[in-house]
């Protein structure tokens, strides 16, 4: 877990520099940042969801994904954390913000930092090998989005390292399992859902243009590849049956 160790260094380190340093910015220079980050995140997650190779299964997985997540409530769980961290530790959050600064940080950085291929790859390839390197990538990129977040969002950004040592950290200890099971197939449906979970990011937490419940999009990462696993049998299935008809 040396990927997972580096990068919730990289965050925290990052973090802190934007909330020692944050106060000296200018509320333009802080705003112009924040939406460069959401830009960069948009096109990230639409450069992502091009790897597709089958876009209704990625249409699918995200869908079905949204139906456990509401079900589940992902997002209200994430929420009650955050919450329940900020009274934990007496902080103050902002008036009218809905669940305050504290939460909105957590949210924001907690789903930027663990949806991606990186996150994945990188932390099946360090339970693997112990071949770290993508995510000392991604430790640097998630560094400097600490940085720029904590300066506007505030301390709940490094509780978001919670997230990043369960989530990621869980990835990493079950690589051997996650690496056996996916194929090529399966990792870019994968992939194509994380980038429009990214994509959702930027237009809901970034950019503020619409509010969409992105964490409640989570379970399509997993349900994504299980569509392409399920596929051909119901395929040979469906040709099965058109054939028996036929006859």
């Amino acid at each position: 877990m040396i990927g997972t160790w580096i990068n919730i260094a990289a965050v925290l380190a990052g973090g802190a520099v934007g909330l020692v340093l944050g106060a000296r910015f200018p509320d333009r220079l802080r705003q112009t940042v924040i939406a460069a980050l959401g830009l960069f995140t948009a096109g990230l997650g639409v450069r992502m969801f091009l790897q597709t190779e089958e876009p209704i299964l990625a249409l699918g997985g995200i869908a079905l994904g949204a139906v456990l997540g509401e079900w589940w409530r992902i997002e209200d769980h994430l929420v009650g954390l955050g919450a329940w961290l900020e009274r934990r530790f007496a902080l103050r959050a902002d008036e009218g913000a809905e669940g305050g600064r504290f939460v909105r940080g957590f949210l924001t950085s907690s789903l930027l930092f663990c949806v991606g291929p990186m996150t994945i790859l990188g932390s099946v390839q360090d339970g693997l090998s112990g071949d770290y390197s993508l995510l000392a990538i991604k430790s640097v990129l998630d560094g400097l989005a600490a940085m720029a977040l904590a300066s506007t969002l505030g301390v709940g950004v490094l509780f978001s390292v919670l997230v990043i040592v369960v989530y990621q950290g869980g990835l990493t200890l079950l690589a051997a399992q996650v690496h056996t099971l996916l194929t090529d197939a399966m990792t870019a449906e994968m992939t194509a859902a994380g980038g429009l979970m990214l994509l959702g990011l930027a237009i809901s937490s970034l950019l503020e243009i619409r509010r969409i419940r992105v964490g409640n999009l989570l379970p399509g990462l997993f349900v994504a590849p299980l569509l392409v696993a399920v596929q051909g049998p119901i395929a040979r299935l469906f040709s099965s049956l058109v054939a028996a008809i036929g006859r």
